[in-house]
């Protein structure tokens, strides 16, 4: 067998790790072709090419789908592997980064500097019990691990159909995933599977400094991003008071959300991070005289339970009570200057704004907009969101100032599966092989960060769907999310991979031990189990 032992999955990552896939990189366009012709090594899929497939994402990127299915029709247990070959980017390796996908050569050029490491990572350099770069564990030990799950099925002839898909893009708008989901019916169709369960193997995430658990995941945070689009009324610095900024106007909100606790959940005796700020800017292109009259800001909020619909009622709340202070402070300083404001700030919702647009313009007007911003390149799905909000406000002046709150790519919703059938099982064994080999496993209900796992088992009302749709510019013009796919991928979802730390750090490492036996040894187990052949 060829990824059958610790040497050989270690081989095989470090290789895997070499074949650099940054985010939107040339080499993430090039992995799925490579490891295409690596599962190709195994003499079922030379046999079966056609169980081997590549699949259109977007910008040249594609997703690829391998899947074992047992000789006899009579077997449609199907497990699902879920996993990302893109990784973030590496320029905080600095005069390193020429080694940051070689594990090995990296990790000895650490020894040689060891100095220049936080104290944690020096420690576990200095066991030898990590090996470092970046990739190994976020997520490209996942990837290994399933290979090594299909081969020893394969070899073994588990009563049970196994389908590694793995996607590009997890690390920002996870347009592997979503473009993925229509492909998992199709083939599921087609070869008359039943999904059972889907499973992940993102890596295990400390949640604390110094945190030595091994953490396996039943479900999976949500995360949404509720934005807000700042117009006030430009003017010269020489009078300033013939306007407002957006800079000034933003800074009420933000004081308002940063870590707001209204936004934060509870479940399972779980609790969300709260919200942060990701990006607060004005929107001026040049430097000028004139004062910022656009800004933007987008935040960052975990979800449990609660839906879209709910995070936007939420921020409406606070932004409102956000712009009320704004216009209390602004009037005091209006009457303590002598001058006549430039009138009250309103907030409105992004619906409600392209509702008057639609009112005030033709449709070729908004087209040719719409057409003007899509056709911009260099901006990303945020940016593009930004710019359609502002370019609706520029053709209505008239409702300046304002706070136009809507939502920006991405959306990830929550999903968790701790009470469906099997999974309690499961979790048993797998405590019971980590009791065995004499180390820690905690179970944790939702995952601690963004997951492609949140793109199954989708069960969410429709009128959520609404809000969302109705509340985010790009939506159905370069961003969607395939909702009505998701509700037919029913099953539970597990996150069990391997135990590492730092990830998207320049000391992101993987604890061999963990990575090259103990977590084969639980997934295996994990299942023995969801086969039935083991009973817990």
């Amino acid at each position: 067998m060829l990824w059958n032992t610790a040497e050989a999955m270690e081989d095989l990552l470090c290789e895997m790790v070499g074949w650099e896939s940054r985010t939107f990189s040339q080499g993430e366009k090039d992995f799925p072709v490579k490891l295409q012709e690596k599962l190709k090594l195994l003499p079922y899929f030379w046999e079966h090419k056609e169980h081997v497939q590549l699949h259109d994402a977007d910008k040249g990127r594609r997703s690829l789908t391998a899947l074992y299915r047992h000789p006899s029709p009579e077997v449609t247990k199907t497990i699902v592997l879920i996993s990302h070959f893109d990784t973030v980017q590496t320029e905080e390796y600095g005069h390193l980064e020429p080694f940051a996908f070689d594990p090995r050569a990296l990790t000895m050029k650490l020894q040689e500097e060891a100095e220049t490491l936080p104290e944690a990572a020096r420690i576990d350099l200095e066991s030898g019990n990590y090996l470092f770069g970046r990739g190994t564990m976020d997520m490209k030990m996942g990837i290994v691990l399933h290979m090594h799950l299909i081969e020893q099925a394969i070899a073994e002839k588990w009563p049970l159909n196994l389908l590694l898909v793995t996607v590009p893009d997890e690390e920002v708008d996870s347009v592997g995933m979503r473009t993925a989901v229509p492909k998992m019916l199709e083939i599921q169709e087609k070869h008359t599977l039943d999904y059972s369960l889907f499973l992940n193997s993102e890596p295990s995430f400390t949640q604390h400094p110094g945190d030595e658990t091994h953490y396996i995941y039943s479900g999976t945070m949500g995360k949404i991003m509720p934005a807000a689009l700042f117009f006030g009324k430009e003017t010269h610095v020489g009078e300033p008071l013939s306007g407002i900024t957006a800079t000034y106007m933003s800074s009420f909100v933000s004081q308002e959300m940063e870590w707001n606790p209204e936004f934060r959940e509870e479940d399972l005796g779980e609790t969300t991070p709260l919200p942060v700020s990701l990006q607060l800017r004005d929107l001026k292109l040049e430097y000028s005289t004139q004062t910022p009259y656009r800004a933007a800001s987008l935040y960052n909020v975990f979800t449990m339970k609660n839906d879209a619909a709910a995070v936007m009622d939420t921020f409406q709340n606070v932004v409102e009570r956000a712009v009320d202070r704004c216009n209390k402070d602004y009037y005091s300083l209006c009457e303590r200057e002598e001058v006549t404001p430039v009138g009250k700030t309103r907030v409105i919702r992004y619906e409600e704004l392209f509702d008057y647009v639609k009112n005030k313009f033709d449709q070729p007007l908004i087209d040719e907009a719409v057409r003007t911003i899509l056709e911009e390149k260099s901006w990303d799905d945020r940016e593009q969101s930004i710019r359609m909000a502002g370019e609706w406000m520029l053709l209505c002046p008239e409702l300046a100032p304002a706070v136009v709150i809507f939502f920006a790519p991405p959306y990830y919703p929550a999903v968790n599966s701790s009470d469906e059938s099997g999974v309690p099982e499961a979790l048993a064994s797998i405590q019971g092989v980590a009791e065995k080999a004499k180390f820690h496993v905690k179970h944790v209900h939702y995952f601690n960060g963004i997951c492609d796992l949140s793109y199954v088992n989708y069960q969410k009302p429709e009128a959520e769907l609404d809000i969302y749709r109705s509340n985010t510019p790009l939506w159905g013009q370069g961003y969607s999310i395939p909702f009505t796919d998701m509700r037919k991928l029913q099953a539970p979802v597990l996150n069990v991979g391997p135990f590492g730390k730092d990830p998207h750090q320049r000391t992101e490492r993987l604890h061999k031990t963990n990575a090259f036996v103990h977590t084969p040894e639980m997934l295996h187990e994990l299942l023995q189990v969801w086969q039935g052949k083991v009973k817990v």
